[in-house]
């Protein structure tokens, strides 16, 4: 998957759920998947055939690669880790995407979607363990403690994040007045409130 330059709404509109691509407009009613929920495209509105199992699964990984911003190459090398280590595959998947810096930033609150967590990454606004990390896909570990820089700590855009009611996750430990998480434990998939068909992804790869 290439970098796309394009509108995020039309990959919710193929996947045919919501991706929280865009952050609060997501939850407005002008959310584009909210007025027009079929595919887009000419035949979008068209009768859909049945799916090959094929199709299925290639649909279940392109729709948790774009859930996560990440592109073709490096979805496949997440697999082939989360294939080596012990435990079931699938959720050692969603283990790896978890503990990336840019959805770990997206967690804590600090960005309202994934997509901004790493222009703030990027940007040099996070701090992991005291030291400054550009990295988005950098990968955090059990201790780890993020925060935002000390000269980004008057942006506005992460203090209205924060405002922002959002689901939170038990394995992380947020300081909200400090602008501090801590990433107190590895997660457990029930800990893991992304929608996703993981074991789809592995049986997609497996095959190909």
């Amino acid at each position: 998957m290439s970098r796309h330059t394009g509108p995020n709404c039309r990959f919710c509109r193929r996947e045919g759920a919501k991706l929280f691509l865009k952050g609060e407009r997501c939850n407005l009613e002008k959310c584009s998947f909210e007025r027009r929920s079929y595919a887009p495209g000419q035949h979008g509105q068209g009768l859909r055939r049945k799916q090959s199992d094929y199709s299925v699964q290639l649909r279940a990984k392109q729709k948790l690669a774009r859930l996560y911003g990440i592109r073709e190459g490096q979805f496949r090398s997440y697999y082939k880790e989360a294939s080596r280590v012990p435990g079931v595959s699938g959720e050692n998947l969603l283990r790896l995407l978890e503990r990336r810096l840019d959805n770990i930033v997206y967690r804590l609150g600090f960005a309202p979607s994934r997509k901004a967590a790493r222009q703030l990454v990027r940007h040099n606004h996070i701090v992991v363990n005291g030291k400054r990390v550009n990295i988005p896909s950098y990968l955090t570990r059990m201790g780890d403690v993020v925060q935002v820089a000390e000269r980004s700590r008057q942006l506005e855009a992460i203090h209205e994040s924060l405002r922002r009611s959002r689901e939170t996750v038990p394995w992380l430990a947020i300081d909200k007045v400090n602008l501090t998480g801590t990433v107190a434990e590895v997660p457990g998939r029930e800990d893991i409130p992304t929608v996703a068909e993981e074991q789809l992804v592995i049986e997609f790869y497996s095959r190909v």
